[in-house]
């Protein structure tokens, strides 16, 4: 992919790699190569230091090859292909320079696993020895099964999951809140808008898989700490069209506030389902149950089928009014027509912002000297409030297990404007301690502050 050269302002290293030329290489281990590399410090002094590199690394050329295991042909497709277009857009920009040192650019090698756990596995184990990272990993239960290999490659995967099992994994760092404290601070929001925990009839439909069991978790805990009652609990297959007897069933319990764990090709079934038996409980989706075509006149589904809907999560929205927003969308206008969907799109933004993460860790390991995977994971572990230009909450990778962030925001579409009103705003859910965890005792003291610039809001909690 040829990059465009855009006026976006780059991470300044500690160290500026103004020239370099690699001199003779020397094996030190398996799988990695050393070299002695002229560079200039801030002061332009020239000297002399040896640089280590590992698997998909190339001194001379200065090239770090990444890899990517997507699905855009699965039933996570309609995620999956915008989540492929923001790995595409991040190492346009990262080529276009200003990001990583002087004269270093990155190549991204893509696999397709169509959902598919083996065959995310067989992809894996086909690019594993040439890339330094895998920049992409779609899928909870496509990801879990690379967990073993990835320790013994010690290696690093980027979920394109919030799984509450990836924080658990020093290999799977997750880029927000997990599903289960989105659902725990969706049931806060249900709380408080129905007026009383004892008018929320819990209902809930969630994937037969990780995914779908950290929905549930979620809601168990906060059904516990809150004291309201799940009528119904219902589970689908990913992908899964007829939801007749789901419906059937949280429809006669009378559950009035559904929580949805499942993909966006479901969510449409499930709203499309309801809408024809008259069933109108106030909807409140997963990350992972929305996709920005719903947004658009190619919707499959109609806006009045939406009006129930409300969205919670802890990353930003297309457009949001967030400091680094401006340079995104440049970037976005000018490198769409390389990307595979060409429309704007969530998840193209929040894998974009995961890619800025791991090139941070990248320029990092690069001016410590140390591009193995070993140093690619040591400079990952030294960012602390990192926010991508000012397009995430501050992000904290020093600690394990990884508390990238706790704090989630529900939100309701606005179909006029195609965007967002926060209805709740960022919060650490009422039903989670200091530690992360699931508490049934309310500890305010432990609740900090929203800690990214929120949207200005039409509601209250």
């Amino acid at each position: 992919m040829t990059a465009t050269k855009l006026g976006i302002l780059g991470i300044c290293g500690v160290l500026s790699i103004a020239t370099m030329a690699c001199g003779k290489k020397v094996e030190e281990e398996a799988g990695s190569t050393t070299a002695e590399v002229k560079t200039k410090d801030v002061d332009g002094v020239e000297t002399t230091v040896k640089m280590k590199a590992g698997k998909g690394v190339d001194l001379e050329k200065k090239v770090v090859t990444i890899g990517a295991l997507n699905d855009e042909s699965g039933p996570g497709a309609a995620i999956g292909k915008p989540f492929a277009d923001g790995k595409r857009l991040a190492v346009a920009v990262v080529n276009a320079g200003g990001i990583l040192p002087e004269g270093w650019t990155v190549k991204l090698v893509e696999k397709d696993h169509g959902y598919n756990p083996q065959k995310s596995v067989q992809e894996f184990n086909a690019i594993k020895d040439s890339v330094l990272y895998i920049a992409s990993s779609f899928g909870t239960p496509n990801t879990l099964p690379l967990r073993d290999m990835l320790e013994r490659e010690n290696m690093m995967a980027f979920p394109a999951s919030l799984s509450s099992q990836m924080a658990s994994h020093r290999s799977t760092p997750p880029l927000g809140a997990s599903y289960v404290v989105e659902t725990q601070r969706a049931a806060d929001w249900a709380v408080a808008d129905a007026g009383d925990a004892s008018k929320v009839k819990a209902g809930i439909i969630y994937q037969k898989d990780d995914y779908g069991e950290d929905g549930l978790k979620g809601l168990k805990l906060a059904a516990a700490h809150h004291g309201f009652d799940i009528v119904s609990e219902q589970t689908i297959s990913p992908g899964q069209k007829d939801v007749t007897a789901a419906i059937t069933s949280l429809k006669g319990k009378g559950a009035n506030y559904v929580f949805l764990t499942v993909l966006p090709s479901t969510t449409g079934a499930i709203l499309g389902t309801a809408a024809a038996t008259k069933f109108a409980p106030k909807w409140i989706g997963n990350t992972a149950t929305w996709v920005d075509v719903f947004f658009s006149e190619k919707s499959p589904l109609p806006a009045k089928v939406l009006t129930n809907f409300h969205w919670v999560n802890g990353l930003p929205f297309w457009g949001e009014d967030l400091p680094g927003m401006d340079a995104f969308l440049k970037a976005y206008e000018a490198h769409k027509d390389e990307l595979g969907t060409g429309r704007p799109d969530f998840y193209t933004l929040v894998s974009y912002v995961q890619g800025m993460v791991q090139f941070e860790a990248l320029r990092r390991a690069i001016d410590n000297g140390d591009i193995t995977r070993k140093g690619f994971m040591s400079g990952l572990q030294s960012i602390k409030k990192f926010t991508a230009g000012g397009l995430l909450n501050p992000m904290d990778m020093s600690l394990f297990p990884y508390q990238t962030n706790n704090h989630a925001r529900v939100l309701k579409p606005d179909f006029a404007k195609k965007s967002w009103t926060v209805v709740a705003d960022y919060a650490l859910p009422l039903s989670l301690n200091s530690k992360g965890e699931g508490s049934k005792v309310e500890d305010k003291k432990d609740t900090p502050p929203a800690v990214a610039k929120p949207v200005e809001a039409t509601g209250t909690e």
